[in-house]
């Protein structure tokens, strides 16, 4: 059995992850995400202390990566989150890991409910030398 992440899924998933990595598109994403229907660049650049290029640099990265999905209408363009894609990351993160994905070394994340698991708890204990 050949153990080796196919090299076209890992070169697509490392595209992925290299767009997620940059701070500022998380945040774009996140609002996004939690908008109740698509919007209009506009309303991107109003909600970021960013400048309209900016903006669109962010918003290019995430569409080319199928995080978000451009629609035009007449002279704007409003994007929206693309839930295919969303669907398909912790799917990646699973085939990356070997099925091992649902274990969160970060403390940062550890107690981050997982869909679907019970939300876990840790205890932070120091050795004394």
């Amino acid at each position: 059995m050949n153990d080796i992440l196919p090299r076209a899924a890992a070169e697509e998933y490392a595209d992925w992850f290299r767009t997620l990595a940059d701070p500022t598109r998380l945040q774009v994403l996140a609002w996004l995400a939690r908008q109740p229907a698509p919007v209009p660049v506009r309303a991107v650049v109003d909600a970021f202390p960013l400048s309209q290029s900016t903006v669109s640099h962010h918003l290019a990265a995430l569409t080319r990566t199928c995080f978000v999905v451009a629609e035009r209408r007449g002279t704007s363009t409003f994007y929206v989150v693309d839930p295919a894609c969303l669907r398909a990351l912790p799917a990646a993160a699973d085939q990356i890991m070997a099925g091992a994905s649902g274990i969160c070394c970060s403390p940062s994340l550890a107690d981050l409910p997982t869909p679907g698991l019970p939300a876990r708890t840790t205890t932070t204990t120091q050795e004394r030398p």
